[in-house]
């Protein structure tokens, strides 16, 4: 189904992703280098360890201060969250950091895929496209009037490994 930009934010905000920029792209199959795995494999403990810098984004998804850890640290990737690449391998996109965003695996990134999918054999197609590292949907980013002390723990958390890892 060919969409127009307006269009492509509407089926968004049907998914419940209305704040989503998408940026316009034109799929043409390229060929992924045999060894993209392994490589895929150690970007993402970088990207994970990039994170530090989204402390703010990070804090509304509710994670335990383990989980937090074993993120930033780039050990293990907490359940029901997952890096998506912004442009597929498939279809000419880079291991980079700079293609790569962490949304919750469901419902977002399952209906990223759908989205997606619906544009099958579109000659131009719109891909979901977070301003930030952490797509965290506007609809639960804001906090109360009380504050919000995950992020004020998170925050200080980060700056101590920041700080140990000569990032100040």
């Amino acid at each position: 189904m060919e969409l127009t930009q307006s269009s492509a934010q509407k089926r968004l905000a049907d998914l419940h992703m209305d704040d989503m920029p998408v940026m316009e792209f034109m799929p043409a199959p390229a060929a992924v280098a045999p060894d993209w795995y392994p490589r895929y494999r150690q970007l993402r403990r970088e990207f994970m360890k990039s994170l530090i810098d989204s402390v703010e984004d990070l804090a509304f998804l509710n994670l335990s201060q383990d989980e937090f850890m074993d993120l930033i640290m780039g050990k293990k990737m907490p359940k029901n969250l997952t890096i998506r690449l912004r442009v597929p391998l498939t279809w000419g996109g880079k291991l980079s950091l700079d293609n790569m965003f962490l949304c919750r695996t469901f419902p977002h990134s399952h209906n990223m895929d759908r989205f997606i999918i619906d544009q099958a054999g579109a000659k131009k197609i719109w891909l979901p496209n977070p301003a930030h590292k952490v797509y965290v949907p506007a609809h639960t980013a804001t906090g109360g009037d009380g504050g919000n002390a995950t992020e004020d723990r998170l925050a200080q958390m980060a700056a101590q490994i920041a700080a140990g890892r000569g990032m100040e």
